[in-house]
């Protein structure tokens, strides 16, 4: 499948001309470009290690605050989080006082590598999650460093919260590719899981800040078009080489671009490993890592939960756990009736295409690129994605083959 290596200079070190020419050929949302192009924008510039040392992230973490918090404060137990293959991520406890009351509070920073593998926005995970705090189980937001300003990279500050994101039983496995869970829990956190979908689709986008999300029009193709630019411009920016089975996806999105009946938020990575639970208790506890989502097709997220890499097989050995949790069939007819909206399979099955050819891109642009460069702080787990990428392309084939 792969063809002659393309010449990497203007990719290495992009112009600004040729940023601008991406711009124009792939319009998209404008957090979106605003986040790629400053991706682009800092390969411009003197490259440093993707690594941060705790001492230095200490020292500008206390810049942060001394420009948030009036009086002294506090911070302990500083560590890694481990997890997380695009963001780095901190834990530490923070003691201060706010109108003369004491605040103890543990928190989480999470912040981007020098580049990541989802370049994202922080203000926009920050308003989703403010948005949520209501409606389902997230975390609070304290603090945003939109863009870098005290912080080495754009970062959000937001409260800890307990729980884990896979059974004590250790799989040697990414969490949420492939997970299974004990039948036990299975029936404690599948109901969850699912209501949880349908709250964030069914939630009123009107009804809170979501200013830095763009609400495509309804009954046209304005939200396909646009997330399909998306990708075309990032494999442009990102890809080492040529890949034909991308072509022939792009060219059959390109074809059967779905018209959109209602907007809806969406969650963008739903799935096992985004959600930490109790165990004891089989409750989940928090629902994290939003920073894909975006207000669009409802089927976008169906068909990304029920990718067969989120899943796997029952006791059986032939009944399909969507994300290791609830049987596809169930999955599928229990969200129709608890949202009150239809499943349009040829709509399902072009976010399938779709998802798949972002994970192609993920794996074999993105993720290659980044390693390439030196930029991510989890060279050896984001090298690993190529495989997933593989993967992707021989479904992306699967999924196509009766079409061609």
């Amino acid at each position: 499948m792969l063809q002659k290596a393309i010449v990497e200079d203007k990719r290495d070190h992009p112009s600004r001309e040729w940023i601008e020419a991406l711009r124009r050929d792939y319009p998209t949302e404008a957090e979106f470009d605003r986040m790629l192009t400053r991706k682009m924008l800092r390969r411009m510039e003197p490259s440093r290690p993707g690594r941060y040392s705790m001492p230095e992230l200490d020292q500008a973490l206390r810049r942060f605050l001394d420009a948030k918090l009036q009086g002294p404060y506090e911070i302990s137990d500083m560590r890694w989080l481990m997890g997380g293959a695009s963001k780095i991520q901190l834990a530490f406890t923070l003691d201060w006082s706010e109108a003369g009351v004491a605040q103890h509070q543990r928190l989480v920073m999470r912040m981007e590598p020098e580049e990541s593998l989802n370049s994202t926005s922080r203000l926009r995970e920050q308003q989703i999650f403010t948005f949520f705090r209501d409606i389902l189980p997230v975390p609070k937001v304290f603090w945003l460093d939109e863009d870098g300003t005290w912080l080495p990279q754009a970062a959000i500050i937001y409260e800890w919260l307990p729980g884990v994101s896979t059974p004590s039983r250790k799989e040697r496995r990414v969490a949420g590719i492939g997970q299974s869970f004990p039948p036990e829990l299975r029936q404690k956190l599948g109901p969850q899981f699912l209501e949880a979908l349908v709250r964030i689709h069914t939630a009123d986008y009107r009804q809170g800040d979501l200013s830095a999300f763009q609400v495509p029009a309804e009954n046209s193709t304005e939200s396909a078009l646009l997330h399909l630019n998306r990708v075309l411009r990032i494999w442009e920016e990102d890809r080492g080489f040529e890949f034909p089975v991308f072509d022939l996806a792009v060219s059959w999105l390109r074809h059967n671009l779905p018209v959109l009946d209602r907007p809806s938020i969406l969650h963008g990575d739903f799935r096992a490993g985004n959600f930490l639970f109790d165990e004891a208790t089989g409750q989940i506890t928090a629902w994290l890592d939003f920073e894909r989502g975006y207000i669009g097709d409802r089927h976008r997220d169906l068909a990304w939960t029920t990718l067969s890499s989120y899943g796997n097989l029952a006791e059986d050995g032939k009944t399909f756990l969507v994300s290791g949790l609830v049987p596809l069939d169930e999955f599928l007819s229990s969200y129709e009736r608890l949202s009150g909206l239809s499943i349009d399979p040829a709509r399902l099955k072009y976010y399938r295409v779709f998802n798949s050819l972002q994970n192609v891109l993920a794996a074999l642009a993105s993720a290659w690129r980044v390693v390439r460069l030196g930029k991510t702080h989890q060279d050896v787990l984001v090298a690993m994605l190529e495989g997933i990428g593989h993967a992707q392309a021989d479904e992306i084939c699967c999924l196509l083959e009766e079409d061609f």
